[in-house]
């Protein structure tokens, strides 16, 4: 786990065998039949700065996902009149936030011994589960968790990230900068105030970063990449015919750790952040 510490990110092939991948992807295939979006809520996902200010900023239906089991689309995959143009399982993008906390499959791999033994490896005593997301096919721009994610301290924040698909630089693995999560943050993701026009905005600018410094990190199937929440990552668009779909959440020590209740994403008296170890 030193690697960890001294990159910010690490990859562990094997973590789930082929087998658990499949009954994922297969589970999400039947909560996407299922879903029955309202018209007003069918908004694209995007990591661009203006564009989720303008979509995701503006809408109640993210802001209160944290706890719910909610569908975030791709451009251009609904008409004037908010009906799909295109099959439903080419439309989305994620389903987030809380796959983990309504849906058994998820909530057993989230909350099982290989995940728990990983995480007292690397010291944390009292991990809770903030968000989980099941990815299609995202492509993100150079950014940090802990951007969306702040707590304070920094650097109680973590990723986990499965590949549930052979991920390759072809179809859009995660890229990253070697040891940029010692450098802080510059730019935070906040609700804003009552009244005001967006729900949420940016505080500060996100840092240019040299392409170059940039690794990319292949996962097999099964694979698992943990990521530092104040490490630098991106990933580039899936120019391959091969798709690649993901489970992912975020756990934080809870210990002497304050949650930042600026943050978009807030827990409820009827769903607090529930420990790892349930």
């Amino acid at each position: 786990m030193c690697q960890f510490m001294d990159d910010g990110f690490l990859v562990l092939e094997g973590f789930l065998d082929p087998d658990e991948c499949d009954a994922l992807r297969e589970r999400m295939k039947e909560i996407v039949e299922k879903m029955d979006v309202p018209k007003h809520c069918r908004i694209q996902f995007s990591t661009d700065h203006d564009e989720q200010l303008k979509t995701q900023g503006s809408a109640d239906y993210f802001i209160t996902s944290g706890d719910k089991i909610r569908f975030f689309f791709e451009k251009d995959v609904f008409d004037d009149k908010g009906e799909f143009i295109v099959p439903k399982e080419l439309s989305v993008n994620k389903v987030g936030h809380a796959l983990h906390a309504h849906d058994a499959s998820y909530k057993s791999v989230t909350h099982s011994p290989s995940v728990q033994n990983l995480v007292k490896k690397l010291g944390l005593e009292n991990p809770v589960v903030l968000q989980s997301m099941y990815i299609f096919k995202v492509e993100l721009t150079p950014h940090q968790d802990a951007t969306f994610l702040y707590t304070e301290p920094l650097g109680r924040v973590m990723g986990v990230w499965i590949a549930l698909e052979d991920v390759t630089q072809q179809n859009g693995c995660l890229w990253f900068i070697p040891g940029s999560h010692k450098n802080g943050i510059t730019r935070r993701f906040v609700r804003t105030p009552q009244g005001s026009d967006s729900l949420t905005d940016f505080v500060g600018q996100e840092q240019k970063y040299d392409s170059e410094l940039f690794i990319p990190t292949p996962v097999r199937k099964g694979g698992v990449v943990l990521i530092h929440g104040e490490v630098v990552h991106q990933s580039a668009q899936n120019t391959s015919n091969v798709s690649r779909h993901a489970y992912a959440f975020h756990i934080m020590e809870s210990k002497n750790t304050r949650w930042s209740p600026d943050n978009w994403l807030q827990p409820t008296p009827e769903q607090p952040f529930p420990s790892l170890y349930t």
